[in-house]
């Protein structure tokens, strides 16, 4: 049984083009800083190799409030939060989005999204009543 988990949190409001990209933006996140997530690579019976893919279930939510849910989440010192805001969606590029986002008061960042990542019962505890992305 895995021992930690991962969630993505998309925001209730965002379009279905906005909250897949999000979705695939954390994803990626995710397996960037976690060396755990992501499995070895395999092969079918015909010997057709398939890059490795995430170990773990990943459920995705959503949520009005991700201001909130992020700020329970970082009182968390056992979770590790990626997140996906306007800032960056707006951004052409990089370092437009690290160059604006680094004059942006927290207060007015306004996120598209959430991943976290950490033990279950620390994830579950933050996460445990939101309703699935549907």
């Amino acid at each position: 049984m895995l021992t930690n988990k991962m969630v993505v949190i998309i925001a209730t409001e965002a379009p279905v083009g906005v909250a897949l990209n999000t979705a695939a933006l954390l994803g990626v996140g995710l397996g960037s800083h976690h060396d755990d997530t992501v499995g070895r690579d395999t092969v079918d019976a015909a010997g057709t190799p398939h890059t490795g893919m995430c170990v773990h279930p990943i459920p995705i939510l959503r949520a009005d409030d991700l201001r909130t849910l992020r700020a329970q989440a970082a009182a968390r010192p056992d979770i590790t939060i990626h997140d996906m805001h306007q800032v960056a969606q707006r951004a052409r590029t990089y370092d437009q989005m690290s160059t604006t986002l680094a004059g942006t008061k927290p207060e007015d960042i306004e996120y598209l999204g959430l991943a976290l990542y950490g033990p279950r019962q620390s994830i579950d505890s933050v996460t445990g009543a939101l309703p699935l992305y549907r």
